[in-house]
């Protein structure tokens, strides 16, 4: 099981003290994109992004249920499911993003319920990066909200579907935001929102100050979330998996 987790770039299961992690991305075109989290991975955070195409960058956010020991061969064909669809689905130049993100959605969730052989609920947010046109192309099936900065305010991009893994047709939406010079895109796990200190959460609107503060590297963004994760629950958070994945744009 070791071998797998690592394998899918998890980090460690052990008990040593955790520490942020900062994932290698590949670089983009008048963009970065960033992922970080604490090393002491027990949860079903799963994280991936792959070039699926000249100007089209995937990435993605998952939340299997269930702790990593069981949750792992599910996470493991939800990856493969994830990488081999989208280098599918987005192989043409003329293509429906909508469409596409769609139905990778709907892929990802049948392959789900296969491996869990089940039930299995797994919030999810996944987009496209168009570095043409500087659009993400987007599907939240029942993740926490993704978070868009530009230049005067942080929105919300709500859930657009319900959770994958709960039922073989899921109908969900795709949806398409604008990422603007300087914007900051930003999708964070449950552990991130749910973090809690003296019976208050750090939720959202934690992360909004940060993105309000303006780091200006997406590597920046990333860690200055977990940063301040910890810093608020004045501990090395264990609740959960903490992740934070995230994406600015250059001017």
């Amino acid at each position: 099981m070791k071998a797998l987790l690592s394998k899918l770039g998890f980090g460690s299961t052990t008990g040593e003290v955790a520490e942020i992690v900062q994932a290698e991305t590949p670089a983009l075109r008048s963009a970065n994109l960033a992922v970080a989290y604490f090393s002491s991975r027990a949860g079903g955070d799963l994280h991936d992004f792959l070039r699926v195409g000249p100007h089209r960058f995937l990435f993605g956010l998952l939340d299997v249920a269930g702790k990593r020991e069981s949750s792992g061969p599910v996470l493991q064909a939800a990856q493969t499911c994830f990488r081999s669809s989208g280098e599918q689905l987005f192989a043409t130049t003329e293509l429906n993003e909508s469409d596409a993100m769609i139905e990778l959605s709907r892929r990802l969730n049948l392959e789900i319920m296969r491996a869990a052989g089940g039930v299995r609920s797994c919030p999810a947010f996944a987009g496209c990066y168009n570095e043409d046109l500087g659009t993400v192309c987007y599907v939240n099936a029942g993740h926490t909200p993704g978070l868009l900065r530009d230049d005067a305010r942080v929105i919300e991009l709500p859930a657009t579907g319900l959770p994958l893994g709960l039922f073989a047709l899921a109908p969900t939406d795709a949806r398409i935001v604008g990422l603007g010079a300087k914007g900051l895109l930003a999708v964070v796990s449950r552990g991130v929102v749910e973090a809690e200190s003296k019976n208050a959460e750090f939720g959202l609107e934690g992360v909004k100050s940060v993105m309000q503060a303006g780091p200006s590297s997406a590597r920046d963004l990333s860690r200055s979330i977990l940063q301040r994760v910890q810093d608020f629950m004045h501990m090395v958070p264990k609740h959960n998996d903490v992740t934070a994945l995230t994406l600015t744009r250059a001017a």
